[in-house]
């Protein structure tokens, strides 16, 4: 078993180590927001904070019709997402990938249905109030395939960032392995 697979016997740490793939499903189905990385014309980057939806081996965002980053998406598909559980910094979901361009701005088109499962997702009860006053404003709908997937959890270091013979703990004794 490597190291990163092993429980810390710091409690307070929790699991440091990447997510198995049913930890990763689990954890994307929790209200986290994702933040979106994609690529202005000019080539510097863009940042934007969404809701995600992940099904099916892909993330699923839409935009509202005026989000510029729907249009630097659509000029240049190449995009970075992460996903954190909010403050704790104790769960990362790192993909990297490309954007499919589903729908253009509509209004009723598949994107309600996914806007409806995540609004519930994000506010509960309180998705359709939220939702239903806008369900006349025109939005986008992208699909996010991954290239690669890093997650995280926990707190502590994954074992490749750590330098040995520093003169401080080994890796084992700093994150509780020992």
């Amino acid at each position: 078993m490597s190291q990163e697979l092993k429980e810390s016997k710091d409690t307070w740490r929790g699991k440091v180590r990447g997510m198995t793939e049913g930890e990763i499903d689990a954890f994307l189905e929790e209200p986290v927001n994702a933040t979106l990385a994609c690529l202005k014309p000019d080539g510097s980057p863009y940042v934007a904070i969404c809701w995600q939806e992940w099904r099916d081996g892909a993330f699923w965002v839409i935009p509202r019709q005026r989000s510029r980053w729907a249009e630097y998406l659509k000029a240049d598909p190449r995009v970075s997402l992460v996903i954190e559980k909010p403050s704790t910094m104790q769960k990362v979901h790192v993909p990297d990938g490309r954007a499919e361009l589903v729908e253009e701005p509509n209004v009723g088109g598949k994107w309600t249905e996914i806007a409806t499962r995540m609004s519930y997702r994000y506010l509960g009860e309180n998705g359709p109030k939220y939702l239903e006053p806008t369900l006349n404003q025109p939005r986008w709908l992208f699909k996010i395939a991954p290239r690669t997937v890093k997650s995280w959890q926990g707190v502590g270091w994954a074992r490749r960032y750590w330098v040995e013979g520093t003169g401080g703990p080994s890796y084992e004794e700093a994150f509780g392995l020992a």
